[in-house]
């Protein structure tokens, strides 16, 4: 055969309306052959000539009534390769149909035929039609492309609904996604089933045993309601000690592109952290969000974007996205509106926080009602450095924010701090201390309610920790610590955000709110487990170099000072603390902002100097 004609063919096999056409014929042959099966179930193999007669004379209105249902009730727009339950279902329900209409003829124009004959008619179509499309494809999925048999052999811990949807995604691709081999789950009347003939060979402590018994390259955990915490942790060790590459199978969240559909993605470390599901006041954070003007500063950065996309599920009349950075905020921007549709109330305005004139050009032109306030230079290194633009950005960048909020009758302004300003030893940490005393100035001075939310280092955030080490590994190492015994607090970004907006529904002016980061984690342990779970051994495939601490890192951090733990107030929600700190008077915030405006104007060790004189718990970096 000539390369013409395979193409002709190749082409014919492609086309939709082919397809259709030779479905249709199939079926108009299944129908006719389950007329004749079913006379001769009915005369028990011996038809008498005249029912003969009568059949073949009712036959085009039997076919009319079985492909009229067919094809109105949509049996030919359905994927069979992928069908289900429901799709045979549909098929049933058409049977049945087609078969209440020969019944209602035969009665009507007195076709001659038993009624029993029909209903047969009926259920040996939808047996032959329906057997013809799986049996098609059992042919189709024997009929696999060579190599599959190569495949990467995969373990998929649990055996419910999503260890079934993981089995199949596998199945249609097991050159890119691995080939099934198992399946693992705790539940002792799974033990020995089969899952699209996978079977369930085991526990989850088994896992090490059946990873090297079935030489699994590749484990798939399909439980997403296990979330995080100490199950997690627990699988996830038995996991480790099988030395696989490790994915989950995850629940769509806001933030995810496809939604709806589970995804395969890469293990994080967030997987490890021990957490309680987050439990927020809907309805007060709803008392103040929804049909509101809300501003957010930094709305492009990694927490500023999230706090965006969690606020437009509260129906706020206008949400402004404010931020220097224009690809970021144009991005978030997008993406809201592919979710809640282009008409959604989302506005993207350039600006700097450092920008007088801009604020109140904003301020005045939109009447934001509540201000997130989340602008601003966070890199350690980078800001010792540059002492002096940390000063101007963090601190005079936050006075004119909130000096503009408060001109304009803003009712809520909720800043965010981080755990960095507690006993700080850099610049960035010292800068963020003091907006939290700007705050508390504010929220005693004026009507707007004015609060910081202080928390610890953001998983996936932009220069964090987490995407360096991902890197690293996925070049080959080496992974990089700054020190075997350092550890840091962290939080998702999404806790992160949920807690923002809960905090910001408390109404206690002047506060500094503190969120429960949990245990503090070893970066080292943290290291670890990360290179274990994309299936390697630490020191042995990746090394772990220690490359000290830089300029303004600490061993650890702390989220409360000694003078705020003895005032540690708990609010409703059990993952809050209000941290009560006596405020600055008139005349030291005068001192104090009078002080760091002289200092700014060159970097230099004086602007240290300034910050260090205005924050008694800042203990500056030395070598």
């Amino acid at each position: 055969m000539n390369k013409t004609n395979r193409g002709m063919i190749g082409k014919l096999r492609n086309s939709i309306r082919f397809r259709n056409v030779s479905m249709f014929l199939l079926d108009c042959a299944m129908v006719l052959l389950s007329i004749y099966l079913s006379l001769e179930l009915r005369f028990e193999m011996y038809i008498p000539l005249r029912h003969i007669l009568t059949m073949l004379h009712a036959i085009p209105f039997i076919l009319v009534c079985y492909m009229s249902a067919y094809t109105i009730g949509g049996v030919y727009r359905i994927m069979w390769r992928y069908a289900g339950v429901r799709d045979m279902a549909r098929l049933a329900g058409l049977s049945i149909l087609a078969c209440g209409l020969t019944l209602a003829l035969n009665q009507f124009l007195v076709l001659g035929l038993f009624r029993s004959t029909l209903i047969l008619t009926a259920i040996l179509s939808t047996i032959a039609v329906g057997g013809s499309r799986m049996g098609w494809r059992l042919i189709a999925k024997d009929r696999m492309p060579m190599g599959t048999g190569d495949a990467m052999p995969v373990m998929i811990v649990g055996a419910g609904e999503a260890g079934a949807y993981a089995v199949n995604i596998c199945n249609k691709n097991p050159g890119r996604l691995g080939r099934p081999v198992l399946l693992v789950d705790d539940a002792d009347n799974k033990q020995g089933l089969r899952i699209q003939n996978v079977p369930v060979r085991g526990k989850v402590r088994d896992i090490p045993e059946l990873a090297q018994k079935y030489r699994i390259r590749e484990i798939i955990i399909a439980i997403p309601s296990l979330g995080s915490g100490h199950r997690m942790e627990q699988i996830l060790d038995y996991c480790n000690q099988a030395h696989c590459h490790i994915r989950m199978l995850s629940e769509p969240t806001d933030s995810t592109e496809s939604e709806g559909v589970p995804f395969l993605r890469e293990l994080n470390i967030a997987d490890f952290l021990s957490r309680d599901e987050i439990e927020l006041n809907v309805d007060r954070i709803a008392e103040y969000l929804s049909g509101k003007t809300i501003l957010v500063t930094g709305g492009g950065g990694s927490i500023g974007s999230e706090i965006c996309r969690q606020i437009m599920r509260f129906h706020p009349r206008l949400l402004i996205i404010f931020d220097i950075y224009e690809n970021n905020a144009y991005e978030l921007e997008y993406e809201l509106k592919q979710r809640y549709g282009s008409k959604c109330p989302v506005l993207t305005l350039i600006g700097s926080i450092r920008d007088r004139d801009r604020l109140d050009e904003v301020f005045e032109a939109y009447h934001p009602e509540v201000v997130f306030h989340a602008a601003a230079h966070k890199h350690v290194p980078l800001m010792e450095v540059s002492p002096a633009e940390a000063v101007k950005n963090n601190v005079f960048g936050t006075l004119n924010l909130l000096e503009t909020a408060s001109a304009h009758h803003v009712g809520r302004f909720v800043q965010l701090s981080t755990d960095k300003a507690v006993n700080p030893t850099n610049v960035m940490g010292a800068t963020k201390r003091i907006t939290e005393m700007l705050i508390q100035h504010f929220g005693q001075a004026g009507e707007m309610k004015c609060m910081a939310v202080r928390f610890g280092n953001v998983l996936g955030s932009h220069g964090s920790v987490i995407p360096l080490m991902e890197r690293q590994i996925q070049n080959g190492g080496p992974v990089t610590v700054t020190h075997p015994d350092v550890t840091r607090y962290f939080m998702t970004i999404p806790e992160a955000a949920q807690l923002v907006l809960e905090a910001g529904g408390i109404a206690e002016s002047g506060t500094i709110f503190v969120l429960d980061m949990g245990k503090p984690v070893r970066i080292m342990s943290l290291a670890e487990k990360l290179i274990r779970a994309y299936g390697y051994e630490p020191n042995v495939d990746i090394p772990i170099k220690i490359i000290g601490l830089r300029p303004g890192e600490k061993l650890y951090e702390e989220l409360l000072m000694s003078s705020e733990k003895e005032k540690m107030v708990k609010t409703e929600n059990k993952k809050i603390y209000m941290a009560h700190v006596d405020p600055i008077s008139a005349e030291q915030y005068e001192e104090m902002l009078d002080t760091l405006r002289q200092a700014v104007h060159q970097n230099d060790e004086s602007v240290v100097e300034a910050v260090a004189s205005v924050v008694d718990t800042y203990h500056p970096w030395k070598d």
